[in-house]
């Protein structure tokens, strides 16, 4: 596999995304711990401060050093207090505190505040011994002043470990992060690698394999699906191999019987008209077996690519089917098939007449092919309220009942090593679904072992034709 497959491959893009989630995460966290809580904190210190310089103000004097002495413990301030006689100081050991030192920025600070002639005043400024944010609030009291000194950060032994530990937890964090994306794509992609390579080999036509489930309930009704279309493909397959054997045995026959009479008539016949005549009738008629066989699967490929318009028209189907029947005089002559009709003198639909057609003159076929000893087909025409029904029924020994499901399909043959069927071809009732189905109409049959076949379908009525 080159470069490029790698990289648009399903596994590597699982792992790229799990790793950029798993960064953002930290990245995330680093933001909070660093960013968020260090504004937090600082917004925080800031108007701590504010409210503890607005009660320093409103302190009275004689109460003025308790005070001081309270807030700065409590709220882990400094506060200096300086007079004109003395500077007092308050928690000014405390981690961070520059008050009560010589510092440069802090006296630059006091004087400030002391030229700004304001009663209150606060300055920010940088803590150069831990370079952190500091916030001096400066307030006029008894002739002098009170400054309230806090860092801006936290500035605890415990939150300066974390920080400086949290570069190392980032580092392991993304390494493992980076170890769990992996097995997590390859935990995920696996199955679907699998299922893909097996696709393949499906789709060259190896029909035993099996897709495996493994508890990701999308991947386990994929697999359920393929499983499902290996099974149909292997049926097609089965049927389509059939239906070659079967149609290869019609072909064959025909033109077996027209070389033979075609033969008889050069070598034999050819002087006696009367069996001359005789022998180019069975040439006809197997020529228009062969016919019927080619313009069937013809037919049938037009449908299934979807290259078949209907052309509507009313008409009356009464007349067709009559006509339909003309072409079966030969066989009541000759074999002395029976054709039992029942119908209305007329009954006129809105529909593809010659699709119609053909799907009556296919079931007919298949019934006069299953019909029984009697040889008899019967063909009704009822109407019903908006509708009419067509049945086409044999008396033949009828179809099993797991298999009236499938005999519709296309490569459905009722005997798979069948005899030469009188008429058609063995996939017409694949081009009467077909058919039925552009019509929209409803359609079905009911069998019975041993009592015979009934197909049926249903049409919307039209008025008569002007």
């Amino acid at each position: 596999m080159n470069t490029k497959k790698k990289i648009s491959s399903l596994n590597f893009k699982v792992l790229l995304y799990l790793i950029i989630f798993s960064v953002s995460i930290l990245l995330l966290l680093w933001f909070f711990q660093i960013v968020y809580l260090t504004v937090s904190y600082e917004y925080l210190q800031v108007k701590t401060i504010d409210k503890l310089a607005l009660s320093v103000e409103q302190s009275s004097e004689y109460k003025l050093a308790e005070n001081l002495e309270k807030i700065a413990y409590e709220n882990e301030v400094c506060i200096e207090y300086v007079t004109s006689y003395e500077t007092i100081g308050y928690n000014t050991r405390m981690i961070g505190c520059e008050l009560g030192k010589d510092n440069q920025d802090i006296n630059k600070a006091k004087l400030e505040i002391i030229k700004s002639g304001n009663k209150t005043q606060a300055i920010r400024l940088v803590n150069q011994e831990y370079k952190a944010k500091a916030y001096l609030y400066g307030i006029q009291k008894n002739n002098g002043y009170i400054y309230i000194y806090s860092t801006l950060e936290d500035l605890s032994n415990a939150s300066v470990v974390l920080k400086q530990q949290l570069i190392y937890l980032t580092i392991i964090a993304i390494i493992f992060s980076c170890a769990i994306a992996y097995f997590l794509s390859h935990k995920i992609t696996k199955p679907i690698i699998d299922i893909s390579e097996k696709a393949k080999k499906l789709g060259y036509g190896n029909h035993e394999i099996e897709f495996k489930k493994n508890g990701i309930l999308e991947i386990d009704d994929l697999a359920e699906n393929l499983n499902n279309a290996q099974k149909e493909l292997s049926k097609t397959d089965e049927l389509r191999r059939d239906l070659m054997a079967n149609v290869s045995h019609d072909l064959k026959t025909p033109l077996t019987m027209i070389k033979a009479y075609a033969e008889m008539i050069r070598d034999i016949s050819f002087q006696d008209e009367q069996k001359r005549l005789e022998h180019l009738n069975i040439i006809i008629s197997e020529t228009d077996r062969l016919n019927v066989l080619v313009n069937d699967i013809l037919d049938l490929s037009k449908m299934q690519a979807d290259a078949d318009i209907l052309k509507k028209e009313t008409f009356d189907l009464t007349k067709e089917i009559k006509e339909i029947l003309k072409r079966y005089e030969i066989m009541k002559e000759t074999e002395h098939y029976k054709f039992i009709i029942e119908m209305p003198e007329q009954a006129f639909i809105t529909a593809d007449k010659n699709k119609i057609n053909q799907v009556i003159y296919n079931l007919i076929n298949n019934a006069i092919n299953y019909t029984g000893e009697d040889k008899t087909v019967k063909i009704c025409l009822t109407e019903e309220k908006n509708k009419y029904l067509i049945e086409i029924i044999d008396s033949g020994k009828g179809i099993n009942p797991e298999e009236i499901n499938v005999i519709w399909d296309k490569y459905y043959k009722n005997e798979k090593n069948h005899q030469r069927n009188i008429v058609g071809t063995g996939i017409g009732l694949s081009i009467v679904k077909n058919i039925l189905e552009k019509h929209h109409y409803e359609y079905g049959v009911k069998s019975e072992k041993g009592k015979g076949t009934r197909f049926y379908f249903k049409c919307q009525k039209s008025k008569k034709k002007k």
